[in-house]
């Protein structure tokens, strides 16, 4: 019997069928024998495919369903890769993670990352099993006709899938079951998904400018539908993993043991969090890749081809959904199978394509959509009874909290931010009694208590200068919605950190000159990586306030897997993280830090430290400012919960990213340092790192229990933003033409001589 139903899945898109699909079935079986994929296994004469098995599995299906335009010589191309692809996620499952052999599947992957040269005239290794011979095969047939950028991002997302099955066999090994939030990120290397977006590339002939591969609406259209077509997978093969392969990393199994639910409603929240990112591809394909085409001045050819690779991915998610209900390889019981031809097309005619979604009626207000769309503003919620947060480090405190109080006062005096709005008589965001109460340095203290004065004053000031900034910026932006002037704003700050330290524009308001100021005395004694780094984590925090603002102006609760990785920017971790390696001698190697031990180790810090922030600051953010951005609305809105019970599905969430810092710091730190064959100064350097982010962790939620910023008696709106909601007229839904006349009376903002600036006026 099946453990559960499944679920009334969102299927926005017509599956349609390649015309090609009978020729790639012969092509694939005959390359499948050419390759060795029946043959016994050297060594243990284990079959790991018979062909019986590989006919009811029908990869071509697959192929043929999720490539439905590409011609026959491409989809025979692409059917061999996913024959080769699955043929590895079983072979991997026989040889190593049922034996749990973590040192033979090491060296195994290392062997397969040989294949993939960036030269495609190099010639590989002799391979010694059916997964090298088949990859040699393929990346030689593959890679001709792409570019160096796109061979790069193909080997990365390949080497991922690889390498990251060993992240699964621990898993195993342990019988350790994720927590969701690393179960998603982890899932989509894993899973292969992101190098099934590459090879849409290939097959629709539109590869994506190497200009924009980088930006958030590719990585977002990319992480989407990775989401998609694991979410899926996941709901389909739980019964054949838990069941038979005793695998446990499957997010239906995931949802099960952290929401203590029994299998069906499991598999629903996961249904739910599965159209929810189908929604966000759709989202952010209609509403931020234009803004971005104009952005970058893309060519039309290169819009097309963007286009065409958003179809692509469309096609894939409808026709990875039909072969589901169809291969023998899963779970689908009682599913509709029935033949449907290639052109087969219902009684009634509807639009299909992007942006068209809304345009059947069937499927515009499915899944919960609109109920992102409904929250009211500025309601109030009354006070949380906080729940228990574990997070079992001890705060320390800098003995030198005074004076750096003291300095962190007067500095943010003199940097106006204590000052009323140009032009509006007292319109100050901040004011004395406000900025000694939210004491920043005491927050400082505890994330950096060994540090010396002037490395405290430092720190004091950029967490200052980052809150005044999370401040500033919404009481401009938010209630008129001036996309274009937050981006002119944002566009400037970077004019504020050159690279080579020379002279920085006059600052137009209190945000540039304080930012200006602090790196100058930040930047000059780092090194030339560490600047680019540090830069960088200061652009992430004030780039996603543009994703703040979006989602205001849409009047929309994000999808919470945004949220949560959106979350550690708007929070400004990266950058407070690294202000502790500010201090000579702390600074980590940029190889040690890229590892994927540390990078896991870090997100999972810092979403301790953002979601703690969340809970605390609910009334102050909902009731007062009306945010949308808290994890607390968000988990409210997507499980439908109280807002208590979701601050506690918050905590638990913290808990178990605390619980995953340890399980890295005891179990996989030690292979690292052996690995990388690390000495004992590099190793202390190390040491020092983890125990800084242990600091980090304990002196956050102490300063959210000791400061005044989210305590219920000192709530209360600052001037601009009582002003700024009473001026713009009505908010909400349906409601941005009646703010057009006010915006368009907003000071233009200007070139002169190649340079972005903006009216004094609007500052």
């Amino acid at each position: 019997m099946q453990p559960f139903e499944l679920p009334e899945f969102y299927t926005p898109y017509p599956a349609r069928l390649n015309p090609n699909l009978e020729q790639a079935r012969l092509h694939s079986k005959a390359w499948a024998y050419e390759i060795g994929i029946f043959a016994p296994q050297e060594g243990t004469g284990l079959v790991i495919w018979d062909e019986d098995t590989f006919d009811a599995d029908d990869y071509a299906l697959l192929c043929a369903y999720t490539h439905p335009d590409c011609v026959a010589p491409e989809l025979d191309l692409v059917t061999d890769w996913y024959v080769w692809v699955f043929f590895f996620d079983d072979h991997f499952l026989e040889t190593f993670k049922r034996s749990g052999d973590v040192a033979g599947a090491r060296e195994y992957l290392d062997r397969l990352t040989g294949f993939m040269h960036m030269d495609s005239l190099a010639t590989p290794a002799e391979p010694s099993n059916p997964v090298e011979a088949g990859l040699a095969d393929l990346w030689a047939r593959t890679v001709p006709i792409m570019s160096a950028e796109w061979r790069r991002r193909f080997a990365d997302t390949t080497r991922d899938l690889l390498l990251e099955s060993l992240w699964e066999l621990a898993n195993i090994t342990e019988a350790r079951i994720a927590n969701p939030i690393e179960y998603v990120e982890m899932r989509r290397k894993v899973g292969g998904a992101p190098w099934s977006a590459c090879l849409v590339e290939h097959a629709a002939l539109a590869e994506i400018p190497a200009a924009i591969t980088g930006t958030r609406p590719v990585r977002v259209l990319t992480d989407t539908f990775a989401d998609g077509v694991h979410l899926r997978n996941d709901l389909f093969s739980y019964q054949r993993e838990t069941e038979s392969e005793g695998e446990v990393n499957n997010a239906v199994l995931v949802a099960e043991r952290f929401f203590n639910v029994d299998p069906q409603t499991a598999a629903n929240i996961v249904n739910d969090l599965l159209t929810s990112r189908l929604q966000q591809f759709e989202n952010t394909a209609v509403t931020e890749l234009p803004s971005m085409f104009e952005e970058y001045g893309l060519h039309a050819l290169h819009r097309l081809r963007v286009l065409a690779w958003v179809k692509g991915l469309q096609d894939w998610q409808a026709g990875g959904h039909e072969w589901h209900l169809r291969a023998g390889r899963y779970m689908n019981d009682g599913a509709d199978t029935s033949a449907k031809s290639a052109t087969e097309e219902p009684w009634f005619v509807t639009p299909t394509g992007l942006g068209t979604a809304a345009g059947r009626l069937s499927t515009a207000f499915g899944g919960g959509r609109m109920q992102s769309f409904t929250h009211v503003p500025y309601q109030p919620v009354g006070a949380l009874t906080l729940p228990p947060i574990y997070i079992p480090f001890t705060a320390r405190l800098n003995p030198l909290l005074d004076a750096a109080r003291r300095q962190a006062n007067e500095w943010a005096g003199a940097m106006g931010m204590l000052d009323s709005l140009p032009g509006i008589p007292g319109s100050g965001i901040w004011d004395e009694e406000r900025l000694a109460g939210f004491d920043f340095p005491l927050c400082a203290a505890m994330l950096h208590p060994d540090a010396n004065g002037p490395e405290l004053d430092l720190s004091s000031q950029w967490l200052t200068w980052g809150t005044y900034g999370d401040d500033y910026f919404p009481t401009l932006f938010n209630a008129t919605g001036d996309m274009a002037g937050a981006k002119v704003f944002n566009a400037r700050l970077s004019l504020f950190m050159p690279l080579d330290l020379t002279p920085t524009p006059p600052p137009l308001n209190a945000v540039e000159a304080g930012l200006g100021e602090l790196w100058r005395r930040t930047a000059l004694p780092m090194s030339a990586g560490a600047r680019c780094r540090f830069r960088t984590a200061v652009e992430d925090m004030t780039g996603s306030w543009l994703w703040e603002l979006a989602n205001h102006i849409q009047h929309r609760i994000p999808d919470p897997v945004d949220y949560f990785e959106m979350r550690r920017k708007t929070f400004g971790s990266d950058l407070t993280i690294s202000l502790r390696q500010l201090t000579p001698g702390r600074e980590l190697a940029a190889a040690i830090y890229r590892t994927r031990p540390m990078l896991r180790l870090a997100s999972a810090a810092s979403d301790c430290g953002c979601l703690v922030n969340d809970i605390f600051s609910y009334r102050k953010e909902i009731e007062v400012e009306g945010e949308l951005h808290n994890a607390v609305l968000v988990l409210q809105n997507f499980l439908g919960l109280d807002a208590q019970r979701a601050s506690e599905v918050v905590a638990d969430l913290i808990a178990s990213r605390v619980r995953q810092f340890e399980h890295i710091v005891a179990t996989e730190l030690p292979g690292l340092y052996d690995e990388l064959d690390l000495d004992e100064a590099t190793r202390a350097v190390l040491r020092g790192y983890v125990e800084g982010l242990q600091d980090w962790m304990a002196g956050i939620l102490r300063w959210h229990q000791a400061s005044t910023r989210y305590q219920d008696a000192k709530l209360r709106p600052s001037p601009p933003s009582t002003a700024a909601r009473l001026l713009s007229g009505p908010l909400g839904l349906g409601t941005t033409g009646a703010r057009i006349l006010q915006s368009r009376k907003k000071p233009l903002h200007l070139v002169e001589d190649g340079s972005v600036v903006a009216s004094r006026e609007r500052w």
